[in-house]
């Protein structure tokens, strides 16, 4: 990810509850997967696989020295000619257990297979995250109930691959509150960047949204 136009993004966002709400989240997800603890496995619904997140997450894993940020990619449908790490499917979630953390990106309706998978790895004492696009429906529901933290869009600001890109880079800092290329998180925007808010926002999430390495 480039550092530069994640920097840009929270500048956007300064002075909104994002940047923070982001590096909170981050927080929850670093705490779950310490050295000490099992892997991350990243899942979408059935409908949508969060490669960008996957190939961010692996990106910050690399450059911040802390390996278990990187995830294992779990898919609803592995196709027969699947690399190794991306033929991980539904079971792993089902054979999560204690230590491991079960991170769900639901821009939609995540299913009632994978709403159960998910609330029986709870159970084995897996920690689970959630990622959704806000709203009230109740399967979103659910899955904010199941999860131990969660971080819902707001369509109105940001949208869910805004807020991935905010957590990913967020995941990679080694402590709260870091100075990065935009400046001091929260910062006020500067005077010559004050074009219309979602203006913005639309460029910046046209540059964020660029195909994910080939690994993925």
């Amino acid at each position: 990810m480039d550092a530069v136009r994640v920097a840009h993004l929270r500048e956007v966002l300064a002075g909104t509850e994002w940047v923070q709400s982001a590096r909170r989240f981050a927080g929850s997800l670093r705490t779950s997967v310490t050295p000490h603890r099992g892997g991350l496995l990243l899942v979408g619904t059935e409908t949508y696989e969060p490669w960008h997140l996957a190939a961010h997450l692996d990106d910050e894993a690399a450059w911040s020295g802390q390996p278990e940020l990187s995830p294992t990619l779990v898919r609803h449908r592995v196709p027969p000619a699947a690399p190794a790490h991306l033929s991980a499917g539904l079971g792993r979630i089902e054979a999560a257990g204690r230590r491991e953390t079960v991170l769900v990106v639901s821009p939609g309706e995540p299913g009632a297979e994978l709403l159960e998978r998910v609330h029986g790895a709870r159970r084995a004492g897996a920690t689970v995250l959630a990622l959704d696009e806000g709203g009230s429906a109740g399967a979103l529901a659910d899955l904010r109930g199941i999860a131990h933290d969660a971080l819902s869009a707001d369509a109105a600001e940001v949208d869910l691959e805004m807020v991935q890109h905010l957590v990913s880079a967020a995941a990679g800092e080694t402590f709260q509150g870091r100075r990065g290329p935009g400046g001091p998180p929260g910062a006020p925007a500067t005077a010559g960047s004050r074009r219309p808010f979602r203006d913005r926002l639309s460029r910046i999430a046209e540059q964020l949204s660029a195909p994910p390495p080939t690994r993925w």
